[in-house]
């Protein structure tokens, strides 16, 4: 019991005794605590936080614990699950709970609140997604009874009041929520005489009710009641309802039951890039106010999301180059690419006019010209700028846009102008502005200095491009479609972000992937891994300022290389290739740890193994030019590199003026390639921070260095590279993965989601569950172990399943690539021995897109591409031509479009009709048109009444008539 002394107020004070309930079931060592806003909760400093005891209950761990309060108290408090020390291990994700007392309680009263674990997936209806896009109504429910009223009181000695509290965020207009049960005060199991709850706000219903203790324990449903009479019961198993056998029973038991269980919410979507739009108006290239017309064909296909990849500015080379949209040149600049510049005025002049429509027939190719839309966009925006730059920049609306977003426009424009005076992004040959500072900065921007036109074109651009995806994105909203934008794993290392906050990141390092399905050599994208230790120390500040511009469009997100904030993988700057890398955070091998496993030959080991037969097998008689040239010969028939081609890029360097001089006997990639497997025959990277630190090459058995080891010595590397890759690390990744993503998280009401390709640490997916956060699933890359293709009706529900995706081909080349896989598949996935048809016929697209809309996943998005596939006349232009992104060439040009216009698709009335069939025929919800209504007889999930007898009760309950019964799982509701 606390100290009453906490509390002010008169000397008599009485108290109210609160308490905790909560089931949970930990592990050794860890207990619950719970923390709240006031004194005595510990004012949200855990460690201060009211410690809970455990008892078993059942087949149920209970933990509980009581504080006096004074009367009337209220707060906000959340559980955690900590160690002996107070050290936070779990935190409950989703909202703050309230603590409100009624004003009914008298002193001396015990309080009961009996409280259920949150994880993510509860606080995901509560995300802008759902909350402000699919189930926002155009009607509003009133607050009946506001939260903490009690409307019953007690006035018998052995009753006690009971105030049942559940959240129902999806409600159709005129619909109550009722508990019903065996009790006369729940309606004897008949739904008009239940306990019928009022509408608390923020998704809250709750309703109290008067029982006698005897009458204790009890069970209940709660169910939803229309106005034409129809009803439907929770699923899953019956609530419960408890009371602790302590001495101290209480007067009042507060319930708060977590979400109204009902069948899984699914939906479907379509996946497209903003420049791989094509419509009449666009200039060569998708712009933002297209949205508006994908959002459209959206909604009357049966789509409930349009998904982007990322659309902030990437002008860091000013060449095609920058059609990359993972490497941004800032995290917050949207890129002017997609401005619309007829839109910039109302008063063009016709001569700009006849311009623009020159631009627009010139550069309506079958693919992106790059940088002649982005030179003919600027030079046209140039133009209207100067004659309406004083009227746009002394407006209201613009003003307020600066002083909202000027803590990065003023950096970017100054930047901007920077790179293009020294004509470089590399802002280490900057002279003075290498180094950045506000007061330099503030000098740049400033109104009286020569470039401030330059500077204030930047700004006029970023307020245009604000102004016209704003517009998309309210519009986007109003149709109950969800804009789901694309939060890049890096920014690119010559960027606004690396000049003013170059204590974030690690500057002499690169960010990449382990070799995995998209490349055996592994990815290199060059950008500088993250100093989580410096990001920490202000709360992350940076990425949840990022997150709080995103929200400003999007209503849902895709985490790019979710892994990376597990772990990232790391390259020496100077690599191009990203084989030769390691894991950081990792623990290394320690050189005493090797020793004591009879490992010493270091150098051996971590320097490449070159003898004479390897190059006489690998270069043949060309190996004489590469020794000398290349390399030293140390010891007999023993060789290193030189110092001045000792790395990739110096290699690549010197390969690159031997080429210039005709020296060069074989191609220059071939012989390339061959000198970084040379450089790349190692089977420990030494830690270049500490010598006596080593990392496995990843894959090192496919080395001959390792090859030509002992065997003692292979068996320990062997063991030693299992544990480093697979166990190792696992509780240091997900320590590092849940300080980092509940920031992210928490810093939006967006929907987030999770791009999990790749090699999979354990750890991942329970931090992702427990988060809330959605995976994705590409049948062509089952992370099932022993599976060539994934079974979408498998998939768990929190994922997005896609038949491909923007960084692999799609559907219909993939189909075509591979005769032997195509035969696999029709076999194993159709259950089929017949020969499959060469092509990807309409028929072959509509089963496997059937396949994903039918899965349990709560979301099945499609590239545009593979939806195309549906219709034969859409599929004439060559498979191969409809890639987006190739990952194993580092320098892919980024230029897809569709080639038919979105005007034109709105048109087609029969695809749209085949994807709403596939869409509304799995029972996934679909926005409702301007010209459909949606009738409950449409619905998918049409019930029926049952009697089921359970003992001496009847329960009315609602089963799916098109399905089998399903397991409880989290779902949005």
């Amino acid at each position: 019991m606390v100290n009453l002394g906490l509390f002010s107020g008169s000397k008599s004070l009485k108290s109210v005794n609160v308490s905790f309930r909560l089931p949970y079931f930990t592990q050794w060592g860890q207990s619950i605590l719970v923390c709240g806003s006031e004194p005595v909760l510990g004012s949200w400093n855990v460690k201060k936080g009211l410690l809970l005891s455990p008892i078993h209950e059942g087949d149920e761990l209970i933990w509980s614990g009581s504080v006096a309060v004074p009367s009337g108290f209220n707060c906000e408090y959340s559980y955690y699950v900590v160690d002996g020390d107070k050290n936070v291990l779990r935190c409950e994700m989703g909202r703050k709970r309230k603590l409100l007392l009624a004003d009914g309680i008298q002193d001396g009263e015990v309080v009961e609140f009996h409280d259920l674990w949150q994880i993510g997936s509860d606080d995901l209806p509560f995300r802008s997604a759902f909350k402000n896009v699919i189930f926002n109504r155009s009607w509003t429910l009133n607050v009946e009874t506001p939260l903490g009223v009690i409307q019953n009181k007690l006035d018998e000695e052995e009753t006690v009041l009971v105030q049942f509290k559940i959240c129902c965020p999806n409600i159709e207009e005129d619909t109550s929520v009722y508990v019903i049960g065996s009790h006369i005060n729940l309606g004897k199991w008949k739904v008009q005489d239940g306990l019928k709850l009022s509408y608390a706000g923020d998704s809250i219903w709750q309703g109290d009710c008067v029982l006698r203790k005897v009458d204790l324990p009890i069970k209940y449903p709660s169910c939803k009641y229309g106005k034409a009479g129809n009803f439907s019961l929770e699923t899953g198993p019956n609530r419960e309802l408890i009371v602790g056998s302590s001495k101290n029973q209480p007067r009042y038991i507060f319930l708060s039951d977590g979400m109204f269980r009902e069948l899984p919410w699914r939906a479907a979507g379509v996946a497209i890039p903003m420049f791989s739009v094509r419509s009449e108006s666009d200039l060569g290239v998708g712009e933002f106010l297209d949205l508006k017309l994908v959002v459209d064909w959206a909604v009357d296909s049966g789509f409930h999301l349009v998904q982007l990849l990322p659309i902030n500015d990437t002008s860091v080379h000013g060449m095609w180059w920058d059609s990359y949209p993972y490497s941004s040149l800032s995290v917050f600049a949207l890129h002017p690419l997609y401005l619309r510049v007829q839109a910039l005025s109302e008063n063009i002049p016709d001569d700009i006019k006849q311009e623009i429509l020159k631009a627009k027939q010139r550069l309506d190719g079958k693919d992106v010209d790059y940088e002649a839309t982005m030179a003919t966009k600027l030079s046209i925006a140039k133009k209207i700028f100067t004659r309406e730059k004083d009227l746009i920049l002394s407006s209201e609306s613009f003003q307020k846009f600066f002083s909202e977003n000027e803590d990065w426009l003023k950096p970017y424009a100054a930047f901007c102008f920077l790179r293009d005076f020294f004509e470089t992004s590399d802002h280490s040959e900057w002279g003075r502005f290498s180094q950045f500072s506000k007061d330099k900065l503030e000098k740049l921007v400033a109104k009286d200095s020569l470039q401030y036109d330059v500077i204030c074109f930047h700004y006029y651009i970023q307020f245009h491009l604000h102004l016209q995806l704003s517009e998309a994105a309210g519009y986007a909203r109003k149709k109950g479609v969800v804009l789901k934008g694309d939060l890049p794993i890096g920014v690119d290392r010559n960027s606004v972000d690396t000049w003013v906050y170059p204590n974030l990141f690690r500057m002499n390092t690169a960010t990449g992937a382990p070799p995995d399905y998209f490349d055996k050599n592994g990815q290199n994208w060059g950008f500088p891994t993250y100093n989580w230790e410096e990001m920490s120390k202000d709360n992350y500040a940076w990425w949840q300022a990022r997150l709080t511009q995103m929200a400003n469009y999007f209503t849902a997100y895709r985490i790019d290389h979710i892994l990376g904030f597990f772990r990232i993988w790391e390259l020496p700057e100077h690599a191009m290739t990203g084989l030769v890398g390691k894991f950081r955070p990792s623990i290394p091998l320690s050189q005493e740890e090797l020793e004591k496993e009879g490992i010493w030959d270091f150098d051996r080991l971590s320097r490449p193994y070159i003898r004479q037969e390897l190059l006489q097998d690998k270069f043949g008689s060309y190996w004489t030019f590469i020794a000398s040239t290349f390399l030293n010969e140390y010891q007999k028939q023993c060789y290193e590199f030189k110092e001045e081609c000792n790395t990739e890029k110096k290699i690549a360097a010197k390969l690159k003026a031997c080429a210039e001089r005709s020296l060069l006997l074989e191609s220059e990639n071939k012989t390339r390639r061959g000198l970084f497997d040379l450089l790349q025959n190692i089977v420990l990277i030494r830690d270049p921070e500490d010598p006596r630190k080593f990392y496995p090459r990843f894959n090192l058995e496919d080395t001959s260095s390792f090859n030509d080891l002992d065997d003692h010595s292979k068996n320990v590397l062997k063991r030693l590279y299992y544990d480093y890759y697979f166990h190792r690390q696992e509780d240091l990744w997900r320590k590092n993965a849940l300080k980092t993503l509940p920031v992210l998280l928490n810093s939006s009401d967006m929907l987030a989601c999770g791009e999990d390709l790749g090699l999979i640490p354990s750890c991942v997916h329970p931090v992702m569950q427990e988060l809330g956060l959605i995976g994705l699933r590409i049948q062509r890359m089952p992370s099932e172990p022993g599976l060539e293709f994934g079974i979408p009706s498998q998939y768990s529900y929190m994922t997005v399943c896609a038949p491909s995706c923007h960084d692999c081909s799609t559907l219909r080349a993939w189909w075509e690539e591979d005769e032997e896989r195509r035969r696999r598949f029709f076999k194993s996935v159709v259950g089929s021995d017949i020969l499959p048809p060469s092509q990807c016929v309409p028929e072959v697209a509509h089963f496997i897109i059937r396949q994903h809309v039918e899965a349990p996943s709560m979301w099945a998005i499609f590239p545009l591409q593979d939806l195309m596939a549906l219709k034969e006349e859409y599929t004439t232009r060559p498979a191969a031509e409809e890639t987006i992104n190739d990952p194993t060439n580092p320098k892919h040009y980024w230029r897809f479009r569709v080639h038919v216009t979105l005007e034109s698709l709105i048109k087609d009335s029969e695809l749209k009709s085949t994807i709403k069939d596939l869409v509304r025929g799995s029972g996934r919800s679909h926005p409702v048109g301007e010209n459909e209504v949606q009738v409950n007889e449409e619905s998918v999930a049409t019930t029926e009444k049952q009697q089921v007898t359970t003992g001496k009760e009847q329960l009315l309950v609602v089963t799916q008539l098109n399905g089998a019964p399903q397991k409880e799982i989290p779902v949005v509701h």
